[in-house]
């Protein structure tokens, strides 16, 4: 079994607002984390693209990259992903050129096809109920390739292509990924039932490119990390809770502990967050590593992105740090 020092760790940062705070805080706490992070060894610092969420700050993604990248030094910031279908393939191309010139070496660019919102919002989003579906997402990715490559006669200036990342919660983007020889992130996270069947497909379907030799294989966990196993569950609280509201079409901020504590649940309720929480790595240290370990191997992946929703900032940058231990047992 690959042992976990084996594995690179990266973080992957929604901007969670907390309830009683707001954007400003949130967007503050994403530097921060990332500083933090860079000092802790993390490999990667990557940012998700959500809209009407009024839990998630991170909408205008390549801001907050450019933000994060002008306060680091040496790790590397990226998109989790950018929602191609959601863009103009030359925008994107024009915009990662250019965080690319400003911080050579350090970007990566994260693509996927769901919309990262809701259907009403992925609407005022691409303009077109025909858009809604994603069905050309192949061929949106060969355009933006296009540009970077600098093949046609409309080229993205700058043109400095950061490498570029397939995600996907489904065999879809993982058969992508592997026929045109792009790594692959996988959303284990939200998706975890998906994910072995995902990353053996990818492999499967895996083709050498110039931009990679062989299969690479980023893995997006939830884990939240504490001193006990109890502080853990009792952190984890808010995230199932924020989970549930979202799947009624009710999101809200990230509640704080003692908010998801007192909700009425219901047993279905109940249940739901229970089933949610056990996709989530949460735990004392030794729990968390076992969990860890597990994952690697039964995945083999090369990467682990770990995504942690809590209220707390403290609490935030203490289970990065514990987990980021672990790593160097």
């Amino acid at each position: 079994m690959k042992p976990l020092s084996d594995v690179a760790l990266s973080v992957l940062d929604l901007s969670p607002i907390p309830s009683g705070a707001d954007a400003r805080t949130a967007l503050r706490g994403s530097v921060e984390l990332a500083r933090h992070a860079e000092r802790l060894g993390y490999r990667r610092f990557w940012v998700a693209e959500h809209h009407n969420m009024p839990g998630v700050a991170s909408s205008a993604t390549t801001v907050l990259m450019s933000h994060v990248a002008a306060a680091t030094e040496t790790i590397r910031v990226g998109s989790g992903g950018i929602m191609l279908p959601n863009h103009a393939p030359l925008v994107v191309a024009e915009q990662f050129g250019m965080l690319e010139a400003f911080h050579p070496g350090r970007i990566d660019l994260g693509i996927g096809r769901a919309p990262g919102t809701d259907q009403r919002t992925a609407l005022a989003l691409r303009r077109s109920p025909q858009a809604l579906g994603a069905d050309d997402f192949p061929e949106q990715l060969t355009e933006l390739m296009g540009y970077f490559d600098g093949a046609g006669a409309v080229r993205a200036v700058p043109r400095y292509k950061p490498p570029v990342w397939l995600l996907g919660s489904s065999g879809f983007s993982a058969r992508l990924a592997g026929s045109l020889g792009l790594p692959f992130a996988f959303a284990h996270h939200f998706s975890a039932r998906n994910t072995i069947p995902a990353v053996e497909l990818y492999r499967e379907s895996f083709r050498p490119s110039d931009a990679l030799s062989e299969p690479y294989v980023m893995l997006g966990a939830a884990v939240i990390c504490a001193d006990t196993d109890e502080q853990a569950r009792w952190l984890a609280g808010p995230s199932g809770l924020q989970f549930l509201q979202l799947r009624r079409g009710n999101p809200i901020p990230l509640p704080s502990p003692e908010e998801a504590a007192d909700y009425p649940y219901s047993d279905i309720d109940r249940h739901f967050v229970d089933e949610r929480l056990g996709a989530t790595i949460h735990g004392s240290p030794s729990t968390v590593r076992k969990g860890l370990e597990t994952l690697v191997a039964d995945t083999g992946a090369d990467e682990i992105m770990i995504t942690t929703m809590v209220h707390g900032e403290a609490d935030r940058l203490r289970s990065y740090e514990l987990v980021a231990g672990l790593a160097r047992d």
